[in-house]
Protein backbone atom coordinates (compact mmCIF):
# COMPACT_ATOMS: atom_id res chain seq x y z
CA UNK A 1 0.00 0.00 0.00
CA UNK A 2 1.15 3.57 -0.64
CA UNK A 3 2.27 5.63 2.05
CA UNK A 4 0.22 9.26 2.54
CA UNK A 5 3.34 10.90 1.25
CA UNK A 6 4.29 9.34 -1.60
CA UNK A 7 0.54 9.40 -2.50
CA UNK A 8 0.80 12.73 -2.59
CA UNK A 9 3.61 13.14 -4.49
CA UNK A 10 1.50 10.67 -6.82
CA UNK A 11 -1.33 13.03 -7.16
CA UNK A 12 1.00 16.59 -7.25
CA UNK A 13 2.22 14.69 -10.22
CA UNK A 14 -0.65 12.93 -11.86
CA UNK A 15 -0.45 14.73 -15.36
CA UNK A 16 2.85 14.41 -17.15
CA UNK A 17 3.99 17.83 -19.00
CA UNK A 18 4.42 17.81 -22.63
CA UNK A 19 6.86 16.03 -23.88
CA UNK A 20 7.32 14.06 -20.98
CA UNK A 21 9.06 10.54 -21.07
CA UNK A 22 6.78 7.47 -22.04
CA UNK A 23 7.19 3.89 -23.17
CA UNK A 24 4.88 2.10 -25.28
CA UNK A 25 2.14 -0.37 -23.58
CA UNK A 26 3.62 -3.80 -24.47
CA UNK A 27 6.83 -3.22 -22.18
CA UNK A 28 8.14 -2.07 -19.05
CA UNK A 29 10.49 0.14 -18.18
CA UNK A 30 12.75 1.02 -14.57
CA UNK A 31 15.51 3.76 -14.79
CA UNK A 32 17.63 2.84 -12.29
CA UNK A 33 20.60 4.35 -10.10
CA UNK A 34 24.11 2.15 -10.31
CA UNK A 35 23.75 0.94 -7.61
CA UNK A 36 20.60 -0.48 -8.52
CA UNK A 37 18.21 2.29 -6.88
CA UNK A 38 14.67 2.53 -8.73
CA UNK A 39 14.72 6.16 -9.26
CA UNK A 40 11.64 5.81 -12.44
CA UNK A 41 8.85 3.71 -13.52
CA UNK A 42 6.61 2.97 -16.06
CA UNK A 43 3.20 3.21 -14.88
CA UNK A 44 2.21 0.04 -15.86
CA UNK A 45 5.29 -1.23 -13.98
CA UNK A 46 2.42 -3.23 -11.47
CA UNK A 47 1.66 -5.53 -13.98
CA UNK A 48 5.25 -6.98 -13.87
CA UNK A 49 6.07 -6.29 -10.33
CA UNK A 50 2.73 -6.44 -8.50
CA UNK A 51 3.95 -3.36 -7.12
CA UNK A 52 2.51 0.64 -7.55
CA UNK A 53 5.32 2.64 -10.12
CA UNK A 54 4.90 5.16 -6.62
CA UNK A 55 5.68 2.37 -4.54
CA UNK A 56 8.95 1.21 -6.14
CA UNK A 57 10.68 5.14 -6.53
CA UNK A 58 13.60 5.59 -3.97
CA UNK A 59 13.78 1.76 -2.89
CA UNK A 60 16.51 -1.04 -4.27
CA UNK A 61 15.02 -3.01 -7.19
CA UNK A 62 15.90 -6.02 -4.86
CA UNK A 63 12.81 -5.31 -3.07
CA UNK A 64 10.62 -6.62 -5.55
CA UNK A 65 12.03 -9.46 -7.17
CA UNK A 66 13.45 -12.46 -6.83
CA UNK A 67 17.15 -12.49 -5.62
CA UNK A 68 18.86 -15.01 -8.12
CA UNK A 69 17.14 -12.94 -10.98
CA UNK A 70 18.93 -9.63 -9.72
CA UNK A 71 21.81 -11.94 -8.98
CA UNK A 72 22.07 -12.87 -12.54
CA UNK A 73 21.03 -9.44 -14.16
CA UNK A 74 23.61 -7.70 -12.25
CA UNK A 75 26.54 -10.51 -13.23
CA UNK A 76 25.60 -9.48 -16.72
CA UNK A 77 25.58 -5.89 -16.32
CA UNK A 78 28.75 -5.83 -14.52
CA UNK A 79 30.46 -7.49 -17.77
CA UNK A 80 28.60 -4.64 -20.11
CA UNK A 81 29.89 -1.51 -17.76
CA UNK A 82 32.31 0.83 -19.90
CA UNK A 83 30.55 -0.57 -22.81
CA UNK A 84 27.90 1.01 -25.33
CA UNK A 85 26.09 -2.16 -25.86
CA UNK A 86 22.69 -3.44 -24.71
CA UNK A 87 22.61 -6.34 -22.32
CA UNK A 88 19.79 -9.29 -22.85
CA UNK A 89 18.98 -11.50 -21.10
CA UNK A 90 15.86 -14.24 -22.14
CA UNK A 91 13.31 -16.27 -20.00
CA UNK A 92 13.90 -14.48 -16.80
CA UNK A 93 11.48 -14.93 -13.63
CA UNK A 94 11.32 -12.36 -11.81
CA UNK A 95 8.64 -12.66 -9.12
CA UNK A 96 6.74 -15.24 -8.27
CA UNK A 97 4.58 -14.59 -11.36
CA UNK A 98 4.39 -18.18 -13.89
CA UNK A 99 5.24 -15.59 -16.67
CA UNK A 100 8.98 -15.02 -17.51
CA UNK A 101 10.09 -11.80 -19.61
CA UNK A 102 12.85 -11.12 -21.60
CA UNK A 103 14.80 -8.36 -20.47
CA UNK A 104 17.27 -5.86 -22.30
CA UNK A 105 19.29 -2.93 -20.39
CA UNK A 106 21.95 -0.65 -21.40
CA UNK A 107 23.49 2.42 -19.46
CA UNK A 108 22.73 6.14 -20.06
CA UNK A 109 24.07 9.04 -19.09
CA UNK A 110 25.01 7.21 -15.91
CA UNK A 111 21.91 5.69 -15.15
CA UNK A 112 20.76 1.58 -16.09
CA UNK A 113 18.03 1.60 -18.51
CA UNK A 114 15.92 -1.51 -18.13
CA UNK A 115 13.35 -2.40 -20.04
CA UNK A 116 10.93 -6.25 -19.86
CA UNK A 117 8.83 -7.47 -22.65
CA UNK A 118 6.64 -10.84 -22.51
CA UNK A 119 8.92 -13.87 -23.11
CA UNK A 120 9.35 -15.41 -26.76
CA UNK A 121 7.92 -18.73 -26.53
CA UNK A 122 10.06 -19.60 -29.81
CA UNK A 123 13.73 -18.89 -28.48
CA UNK A 124 16.56 -19.44 -30.43
CA UNK A 125 14.56 -19.46 -33.73
CA UNK A 126 16.02 -15.54 -34.71
CA UNK A 127 19.51 -16.63 -34.08
CA UNK A 128 19.44 -19.85 -35.59
CA UNK A 129 18.81 -18.61 -39.03
CA UNK A 130 21.53 -15.99 -39.08
CA UNK A 131 24.20 -18.30 -39.97
CA UNK A 132 22.85 -19.21 -43.16
CA UNK A 133 21.79 -15.46 -43.95
CA UNK A 134 24.50 -14.12 -43.92
CA UNK A 135 26.58 -16.77 -45.82
CA UNK A 136 23.89 -16.08 -48.93
CA UNK A 137 26.05 -13.09 -49.22
CA UNK A 138 29.19 -14.09 -50.01
CA UNK A 139 28.29 -13.92 -54.00
CA UNK A 140 26.96 -10.43 -54.51
CA UNK A 141 29.11 -7.49 -55.04
CA UNK A 142 28.06 -3.61 -54.97
CA UNK A 143 24.25 -2.66 -55.26
CA UNK A 144 23.31 -6.12 -55.52
CA UNK A 145 25.21 -6.74 -51.94
CA UNK A 146 22.87 -4.68 -51.09
CA UNK A 147 19.69 -5.45 -52.83
CA UNK A 148 20.45 -8.74 -51.28
CA UNK A 149 20.79 -7.95 -47.52
CA UNK A 150 17.41 -5.80 -47.79
CA UNK A 151 15.80 -9.03 -48.98
CA UNK A 152 17.80 -11.34 -46.16
CA UNK A 153 17.02 -8.72 -43.45
CA UNK A 154 13.29 -8.97 -44.39
CA UNK A 155 13.20 -13.05 -44.65
CA UNK A 156 14.88 -12.68 -40.98
CA UNK A 157 12.17 -10.43 -39.29
CA UNK A 158 9.08 -11.15 -41.42
CA UNK A 159 8.51 -7.62 -41.78
CA UNK A 160 6.55 -6.05 -44.88
CA UNK A 161 9.01 -3.74 -46.18
CA UNK A 162 12.92 -3.28 -45.45
CA UNK A 163 14.71 -0.24 -46.83
CA UNK A 164 18.30 -0.47 -46.12
CA UNK A 165 20.74 3.08 -46.35
CA UNK A 166 24.30 2.93 -46.27
CA UNK A 167 26.01 6.58 -47.08
CA UNK A 168 24.38 8.18 -50.15
CA UNK A 169 23.07 4.20 -51.52
CA UNK A 170 19.54 2.81 -50.82
CA UNK A 171 17.58 -0.33 -51.06
CA UNK A 172 14.60 -2.04 -50.83
CA UNK A 173 13.02 -5.16 -50.72
CA UNK A 174 9.16 -4.58 -50.42
CA UNK A 175 5.97 -7.11 -50.13
CA UNK A 176 3.06 -4.69 -51.81
CA UNK A 177 3.21 -1.02 -52.26
CA UNK A 178 3.12 1.18 -48.78
CA UNK A 179 1.45 4.75 -48.67
CA UNK A 180 5.10 6.56 -49.64
CA UNK A 181 8.36 5.81 -48.74
CA UNK A 182 10.56 5.32 -45.97
CA UNK A 183 11.84 8.56 -44.10
CA UNK A 184 14.74 7.42 -42.40
CA UNK A 185 15.18 10.62 -41.26
CA UNK A 186 12.07 10.40 -38.53
CA UNK A 187 13.21 9.69 -34.93
CA UNK A 188 12.15 6.09 -34.77
CA UNK A 189 12.58 3.79 -31.90
CA UNK A 190 15.02 1.02 -32.04
CA UNK A 191 11.25 -0.77 -31.58
CA UNK A 192 8.00 0.17 -32.51
CA UNK A 193 4.80 -2.65 -31.61
CA UNK A 194 2.30 -0.47 -32.47
CA UNK A 195 1.94 3.31 -33.41
CA UNK A 196 -1.72 3.20 -32.34
CA UNK A 197 -1.19 2.11 -28.78
CA UNK A 198 -1.34 4.81 -25.99
CA UNK A 199 2.06 5.70 -24.75
CA UNK A 200 2.72 4.77 -20.69
CA UNK A 201 4.18 7.72 -18.85
CA UNK A 202 7.09 7.47 -17.08
CA UNK A 203 6.84 8.63 -12.72
CA UNK A 204 8.38 10.61 -11.60
CA UNK A 205 7.24 13.29 -14.66
CA UNK A 206 10.72 15.08 -15.54
CA UNK A 207 12.16 15.56 -18.29
CA UNK A 208 14.97 13.29 -18.83
CA UNK A 209 17.33 12.50 -21.93
CA UNK A 210 18.61 9.07 -20.34
CA UNK A 211 15.60 6.75 -21.98
CA UNK A 212 16.03 8.08 -24.92
CA UNK A 213 18.18 5.50 -25.69
CA UNK A 214 15.78 3.24 -24.37
CA UNK A 215 14.91 0.69 -26.58
CA UNK A 216 10.55 1.35 -26.57
CA UNK A 217 10.48 4.46 -25.50
CA UNK A 218 7.46 5.87 -26.95
CA UNK A 219 7.02 7.56 -30.67
CA UNK A 220 7.01 11.53 -30.70
CA UNK A 221 3.23 12.85 -32.41
CA UNK A 222 5.32 13.66 -35.12
CA UNK A 223 6.72 10.55 -35.83
CA UNK A 224 3.71 8.53 -35.26
CA UNK A 225 1.96 10.74 -37.96
CA UNK A 226 4.71 10.01 -40.19
CA UNK A 227 4.68 6.45 -39.59
CA UNK A 228 0.40 6.60 -40.02
CA UNK A 229 1.21 8.55 -43.94
CA UNK A 230 3.73 5.53 -44.66
CA UNK A 231 1.18 3.25 -44.17
CA UNK A 232 3.25 1.70 -41.03
CA UNK A 233 2.14 0.30 -37.86
CA UNK A 234 5.17 -1.41 -36.75
CA UNK A 235 8.92 -1.11 -37.36
CA UNK A 236 12.58 -2.38 -36.07
CA UNK A 237 15.38 -0.03 -36.63
CA UNK A 238 18.99 -1.57 -37.00
CA UNK A 239 22.03 0.81 -37.48
CA UNK A 240 25.48 -1.02 -37.97
CA UNK A 241 28.56 0.63 -38.39
CA UNK A 242 31.74 -0.94 -39.00
CA UNK A 243 35.54 1.08 -40.07
CA UNK A 244 34.60 1.41 -43.69
CA UNK A 245 30.23 0.90 -43.87
CA UNK A 246 27.92 2.66 -41.80
CA UNK A 247 23.69 2.86 -42.04
CA UNK A 248 20.84 1.12 -40.78
CA UNK A 249 18.40 -0.99 -41.87
CA UNK A 250 14.15 0.13 -41.16
CA UNK A 251 11.94 -2.84 -41.16
CA UNK A 252 8.31 -1.56 -41.75
CA UNK A 253 5.06 -3.63 -40.96
CA UNK A 254 1.34 -2.62 -41.82
CA UNK A 255 0.03 -4.89 -38.48
CA UNK A 256 0.96 -4.60 -35.08
CA UNK A 257 3.72 -6.79 -34.11
CA UNK A 258 4.46 -7.75 -30.36
CA UNK A 259 8.01 -6.34 -29.15
CA UNK A 260 10.91 -8.98 -29.34
CA UNK A 261 13.82 -8.95 -28.19
CA UNK A 262 15.50 -12.02 -29.86
CA UNK A 263 14.88 -10.79 -32.78
CA UNK A 264 16.04 -7.19 -32.59
CA UNK A 265 19.20 -8.74 -31.29
CA UNK A 266 19.65 -10.98 -34.30
CA UNK A 267 18.85 -8.37 -36.12
CA UNK A 268 21.89 -6.19 -35.02
CA UNK A 269 24.08 -9.53 -35.64
CA UNK A 270 23.00 -9.78 -39.25
CA UNK A 271 23.57 -6.10 -39.25
CA UNK A 272 26.71 -5.60 -38.25
CA UNK A 273 27.81 -9.01 -40.24
CA UNK A 274 27.00 -7.49 -43.16
CA UNK A 275 28.52 -4.51 -42.44
CA UNK A 276 31.90 -6.40 -42.14
CA UNK A 277 30.88 -7.99 -46.12
CA UNK A 278 30.75 -4.51 -46.87
CA UNK A 279 33.65 -3.76 -46.01
CA UNK A 280 35.27 -6.38 -47.91
CA UNK A 281 33.56 -5.52 -50.63
CA UNK A 282 34.74 -2.38 -50.85
CA UNK A 283 38.25 -2.83 -50.35
CA UNK A 284 38.38 -5.69 -52.81
CA UNK A 285 36.33 -3.22 -55.46
CA UNK A 286 38.95 -0.23 -54.68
Amino acid sequence: METAEKAQESNARSSPPNGASSIQPAGYLLELSLDWIVLRASQNIHHLLGQSHVTLVDEPLGRFVHNQALHDLRNLFSRLSGTTGIGRAYGVRLTDDPDLVDIAFQLSDGRVILEAVPATAAFGESFGSVGGLVFGLAAAHGQALLDNAARRMRALTGYDRVTLICGGERSESSRGAFGAPAKTEDDVPAIVGDIEAEPIALFPHVEERSVAAALMRACDPVTRASLDQQGVRASLRIPFKGDGAEGEFRCDSRTRRAPNFELHAAAELFAQLFAMRLEIDRLRSS
